[in-house]
C-alpha cells in the first residue's frame, strides 16, 4: 500500500491488535495430520451435542432461502417475549451477542470515550471498544478473580461511559454477586451484563440472571446468546433485553436482514424444544462436575470451579502453552490465551463424557513424560 492509501486508514484501527479467534476443527485437523474425528474439540466452549433434532428439522422444513429474513425477527422476538418474560420491544437479536456488543458500543462511544473492562474477561469488549476509536479503563480482577468494587468506582469517575461484565465470567468461570451488580448499578454508567453462560449457572429452569433488575434499572442492558445451551454457535444468532430508550437508538443502527432466515427457524425451534434442551445442559453441568474433580487429580493442573460449561486451570511447574500444544499434537484442543494475566492457565471446555476420558487419558500420558 502506498503512503498516500495508507492514511486513508483510521489510525487507531492502524495500530489495533486483532481478535484471535479459534482455528477451524478442519483447518487444524488438516495441519496436525489427523481425522476430524480423532479430534477432541474442548477450546471454544462450544455444545458437544449440537442443536435439538427439532432446530434442524426447522433449517431443512423452511423453504424461504432465497428470500431476505425478517428485518424485525418478529417470530423469534415473539418467542423470546415468552421465554424471558419481557417485552417485545426490549428485545432485539444479532448475529451472535458479538454484534450486540459491537452495536451497543458504536452507539454510544465517540473517539476517546471511555469503558471499563474487567480482565481477565471475554476479549471482544475491549477489541470493539478499540474499533470506535474508544478508550478501555482496565480495571483487573483480585486473585480469586472477583471484582474490584473500589476500582470500578474510581474508574467511573474518571468518566467511563459503559462497564462490560460477563456472568458468569469467560474464562474464569465465577459468577457474578448479586450484591456486586446492586453496588455497580448504582454508578453512572451504561452496565452491560453478558449472560452468555447463564444457563449453566442454573440448570434446572429457565434462567433468571439479572432480568429482574431491568424494570429497576434503565442502566441496565443483558445479552445472551443460542451459541452455548442451544448449540446454535455456527448460526450465529442471539439476544439483547434493553431499555427502551436505548433500544429505539439501537434499531437505527442494525443491519436490517442481520439475522439469517436459518438461524431465526433454529432458534424458535430451540425455544419450542426447552425441555430436551435443558436435560442437554444439565448433562454437560453434571459432566463439568465429574472433570473438575478429575482434573483436581492431576498434579499439574489447579482447577477453579466454575458455573460455565468450562473450567479454568491454573498450570503448575511447566509452561502452559507447551502443555496446550503437546495436547493439541495428539489432538485434544484446549484455549490457552498469551496475555499475562492468563499466561500460565488453560481453559477446558465441558464435552461429552467419551471427550473428558480422552482428554485425561491424553493429559495422563502428556504430564507422565
Amino acid at each position: 500500500m502506498t503512503p498516500v492509501l495508507s492514511q486513508l486508514i483510521r489510525p487507531e484501527i492502524a495500530d489495533l491488535e486483532p481478535y484471535t479467534p479459534i482455528v477451524p476443527l478442519e483447518v487444524l485437523a488438516a495441519r496436525l495430520g489427523l481425522p476430524v474425528e480423532q479430534i477432541v474439540k474442548l477450546d471454544a466452549n462450544e455444545n458437544p451435542y449440537g442443536p435439538a433434532p427439532a432446530a434442524l428439522e426447522a433449517i431443512h422444513r423452511t423453504a424461504t432461502y432465497h428470500i431476505y429474513p425478517d428485518p424485525e425477527q418478529t417470530a423469534l422476538r415473539s418467542a423470546l417475549a415468552s421465554y424471558t418474560g419481557r417485552p417485545i420491544e426490549e428485545i432485539l437479536c444479532g448475529a451472535g451477542a458479538d454484534e450486540l456488543i459491537d452495536l451497543v458500543l458504536r452507539l454510544i462511544i465517540n473517539p476517546g470515550d471511555a469503558i471499563i473492562d474487567c480482565p481477565p474477561t471475554f476479549g471482544m469488549y475491549r477489541f470493539d471498544a478499540g474499533i470506535c476509536g474508544g478508550r478501555v479503563i482496565s480495571v483487573p480482577r483480585r486473585a480469586d478473580f472477583s471484582l474490584d468494587l473500589p476500582a470500578i468506582e474510581r474508574a467511573a469517575a474518571q468518566g467511563a461511559k459503559a462497564i462490560f461484565l460477563t456472568a458468569p465470567n469467560n474464562p474464569t468461570g465465577n459468577p457474578l454477586p448479586r450484591t456486586d451488580l446492586l453496588r455497580i448499578l448504582e454508578l453512572p454508567i451504561l452496565v452491560v451484563v453478558d449472560e452468555a453462560y447463564v444457563e449453566f449457572a442454573e440448570p434446572d429452569h429457565a434462567p433468571i440472571g439479572a432480568s429482574d433488575l431491568l424494570d429497576d434499572y434503565p442502566n441496565l442492558v443483558i445479552l445472551r446468546t443460542f451459541s452455548k445451551w442451544a448449540g446454535l454457535a455456527g448460526l450465529r444468532v442471539g439476544y439483547g433485553l434493553f431499555p427502551r430508550w436505548l433500544s429505539e437508538q439501537l434499531w437505527k443502527i442494525k443491519q436490517p436482514y442481520n439475522v439469517s432466515v436459518a438461524a431465526q427457524a433454529a432458534a424458535v425451534a430451540s425455544l419450542n424444544t426447552i425441555t430436551e434442551l435443558r436435560r442437554r445442559v444439565q448433562a454437560i453441568v453434571a459432566e463439568r462436575e465429574r472433570l473438575f474433580a478429575r482434573l483436581s487429580e492431576v498434579a499439574c493442573l489447579t482447577p477453579f470451579p466454575s458455573a460455565a460449561n468450562f473450567i479454568l486451570c491454573r498450570v503448575n511447574d511447566r509452561d502452559a502453552r507447551e502443555l496446550k500444544l503437546a495436547l493439541e499434537r495428539r489432538g485434544v484442543l484446549v484455549r490457552h490465551y498469551r496475555t499475562p494475566l492468563l499466561d500460565g492457565y488453560i481453559r477446558i471446555s465441558v464435552g461429552t463424557p467419551d471427550q473428558t476420558d480422552a482428554l485425561l487419558a491424553i493429559l495422563a500420558e502428556v504430564t507422565n513424560e
